[in-house]
């Protein structure tokens, strides 16, 4: 049997409709296109239903044969979405109250499905955290309200089976699975008390399984992985104190349910752009440090397995299987892609998609999504769709005077899409980007163009073999000083002196003179800085506080390091 053909969710301001993706790319004739601007949209997590507010009402339909499910006359609805099941849609529209008024009306909404009966209203002013959690079985919700957590069972959301109390609490996240969940809360620091965030074992909430504290966080993401064993939690701070960084200050920790916890050391300094977990539960990779910015997978114990180098990058996605993961700078980059075999640590292709603002992988596990999206861009916008193997395979662009707000693939459960070896970049599937020229100066245009060095140079991955033979820069340079001595000496010398047919044993050897010399001065130069460095390393360990042009010192001892080993290899 046939794998099923997953459908695209489009969204814009010329209305809202569902195209078939690869290898149709139609529209699907079962979902008629909705002309009204659309407020939200979203699917069941198995990929059954899709739900959306047209700004008159919310409906919800079946995605095999287009029939309605349920309908509500809820106009402002902002954000939409289900339960694991199935049973409850939930709806959230921003609180209002009329002049005069103490209080407003409900405006987060739990729906029973099919039908919509209405189940349940609560007041939910913020957006933060205004979905209620559910375990996959349903037997289980939980909700967050003033200093305290609320849990709910069978979906009776009538009667508060369990309660959490905590003092401020800000964010949660339920983990991934059945009955009975795990719950990671966060609390934040105040009057000089650390931030912190806590593991805790639904029902027995008395005693957190892990609990992990830090400094310098106005807000933090809670990520779990597929298995519910780990937590990665990454803080930030909205201003960096030091000056060095305009993201902000972001730190990364990990705990685990049986109570092992850890700052994730990550060896370049600069901001954390991206956390993914491994579909397999065991790995995650973070990509983090000033531009171009270094990419490193880590184990469960924190340990660095793999580092990809640097590179123009601040995003990272791993397939559903987890067999492929792209490494991406998309944003205020170039939209510059790395596909690598997620298992043997191979770069297999490399693709191109300036301006997206989104990327999305297909559930098959082998196309995916680019998209330029209103309101980041608002002109230019449209979708890919291409083989991460290469090549463009579904290319949308929006009319001109509309716009694109989202796109989204329908979900599927797993187990439908069977797994693929990783293949290899297809010959000509991608076309190579022109070359990008180097500014020049206008009082420099006149002049012919001249080799210049690069503002950010990418490292190669540091687990990577290097096969390139050719000689370097500067052994050249020396090989050229010997043999010019070489020739300046001969030429000295009377040639009766010289034997007709000299022995090479009988040759003085060639003692590199100048050029050992030129090398000696660069290692000694080198050694400098990198005792600098050490130095900088004390201060800063010691509580000093580092200028930025200090940290950029810093942050070039990797380069340095390399540049040593070149030298003494080359003075052998």
């Amino acid at each position: 049997m046939a794998p099923p053909v997953p459908l695209v969710a489009v969204r814009g301001s010329d209305g809202t409709w569902l195209l078939e993706g690869p290898p149709a790319y139609r529209e699907h004739a079962a979902f008629p296109r909705d002309p009204d601007a659309c407020r939200s949209l979203t699917f069941s997590r198995d990929g059954s239903l899709v739900a959306w507010c047209n700004g008159k009402s919310v409906r919800v339909t079946r995605m095999a044969d287009g029939s309605p499910v349920a309908a509500l006359e809820l106009p402002k609805t902002a954000r939409l979405e289900f339960s694991p099941l199935n049973k409850v849609l939930v709806t959230w529209q921003p609180y209002t109250k009329s002049a005069g008024a103490d209080r407003g009306e409900p405006n987060l909404g739990l729906w029973e499905l099919p039908g919509a009966g209405p189940l349940k209203a609560f007041f939910q002013k913020k957006l933060e955290a205004w979905c209620p959690g559910w375990s996959a079985d349903e037997k289980m919700a939980v909700r967050m309200v003033s200093n305290e957590l609320h849990f709910f069972e069978d979906n009776n959301f009538d009667v508060i089976a369990n309660k959490l109390h905590m003092v401020n609490v800000s964010n949660f996240e339920l983990s991934p699975g059945s009955y009975p969940g795990k719950v990671c809360v966060y609390v934040p620091g105040s009057k000089g008390a650390p931030s912190f965030v806590r593991i805790y074992q639904y029902p027995h909430l008395d005693t957190a399984l892990a609990t992990k504290s830090f400094y310098k966080a106005d807000s933090v993401s809670i990520l779990w992985n597929n298995k519910a064993s780990g937590v990665l939690v990454t803080a930030s701070m909205e201003v960096d104190k030091s000056g060095a960084s305009y993201y902000g200050e972001q730190t990364l920790h990990f705990l685990h349910v049986n109570g092992e916890t850890a700052h994730v050391q990550l060896p370049k300094n600069g901001p954390i752009y991206d956390v993914a977990w491994s579909p397999n539960s065991a790995q995650f990779c973070v990509v983090y440090g000033f531009m171009p910015a270094k990419a490193t997978v880590f184990d469960l114990k924190c340990d660095a397995v793999f580092d990809f180098g640097t590179g123009p990058r601040n995003a990272v996605y791993y397939s559903p299987r987890g067999n492929v993961m792209v490494l991406a700078g998309f944003g205020n980059l170039r939209g510059h892609m790395e596909f690598w075999d997620a298992k043997k640590y191979k770069q297999v292709s490399k693709a191109q998609a300036e301006h997206a603002t989104y990327f999305s992988w297909c559930p098959d596990g082998e196309h995916f999504l680019t998209a330029t999206c209103s309101p980041r861009l608002r002109t230019g916008n449209g979708f890919q769709v291409r083989h991460y193997a290469g090549g463009v395979t579904h290319d949308r662009r929006t009319p001109e005077g509309a716009e694109l707000w989202e796109v989204r693939w329908q979900p599927f459960p797993e187990g439908i899409f069977p797994e693929r070896p990783v293949v290899g970049a297809r010959p000509g599937g991608e076309p190579t980007a022109a070359p990008t020229l180097a500014y020049r100066p206008p009082a420099l245009r006149h002049l012919p163009a001249a080799a210049t060095s690069k503002l950010h140079e990418e490292e190669a991955p540091q687990n990577a073999r290097r096969t390139d033979k050719t000689p370097s820069k500067e052994a050249l340079k020396n090989q050229k000083k010997r043999e010019a001595r070489k020739a300046a000496k001969q030429a000295r010398e009377p040639e009766a002196e010289l034997p007709s047919d000299p022995a090479p044993e009988a040759r003085p050897p060639d003692t590199g003179g100048d050029a050992t010399d030129d090398a000696d001065r660069k290692m000694k130069n080198v050694k400098k800085k990198l005792k600098a460095i050490e130095e900088l390393k004390e201060q800063r360990a010691a509580g000093k506080v580092l200028q930025k042009n200090q940290l950029e010192k810093m942050q070039k001892e990797s380069q340095l390091l390399e540049e040593l080993k070149d030298l003494e290899l080359h003075a052998l």
